[in-house]
């Protein structure tokens, strides 16, 4: 493939999956900013490897398996880990008003489900995510992460579960 073509396929790809990448790392790192770069990072590998395509998948799962090896990358690093103890102590030091967290706690919505959802474990989060926000089929899921289709069915009920009760104990709360 000549640089004229991996171009025009770049920018096709780009265009097509551009949204879709970024709401799928944004699930993974929880940052706007940073879930662009994760994506940007994804379609440079992409341009880099797009040679090596086999098309034995659609370029939506090679792109999505890109994306959360980038993400999953960036978690285990130690940039990540500074962030996160940075974070922690300036949510300890910093007092929040009594009357700020009840008014909190009434107001449970969409942004109150998605925090719920990225509450859970990473195993059960991103099947959530690539099931119903990105609305991938269990086969097409199962290749993204490279796991069995009965896995992703198991990991996909546990999950369901596990939101069901963490959803009635947040509205027990309200009450």
């Amino acid at each position: 493939m000549d640089r004229e073509e991996k171009d025009f396929v770049l920018e096709k790809v780009m265009i097509e999956y551009g949204d879709e990448l970024v709401r799928l790392t944004f699930s993974y790192v929880n940052d706007a900013e940073l879930a662009k770069d994760m994506v940007q990072n994804t379609f440079i590998k992409c341009y880099k490897h797009l040679d090596t395509f086999r098309h034995d998948a659609q370029m939506k799962t090679w792109l999505y398996r890109i994306a959360i090896n980038e993400c999953k990358d960036y978690l285990k690093s130690w940039n990540y880990k500074m962030v996160q103890v940075k974070s922690f102590i300036s949510e300890t030091t910093s007092s929040i008003l009594p009357s700020a967290e009840k008014s909190m706690m009434h107001q449970y919505d969409n942004k109150q489900l998605k925090e719920t959802v990225f509450s859970l474990p990473k195993k059960y989060r991103e099947v959530v995510y690539l099931y119903y926000y990105d609305s991938l089929k269990t086969e097409e899921i199962a290749e993204v992460l490279m796991i069995s289709v009965n896995t992703v069915k198991t990991r996909l009920r546990r999950a369901k579960q596990r939101l069901e009760v963490m959803l009635e104990e947040a509205e027990l709360n309200e009450r």
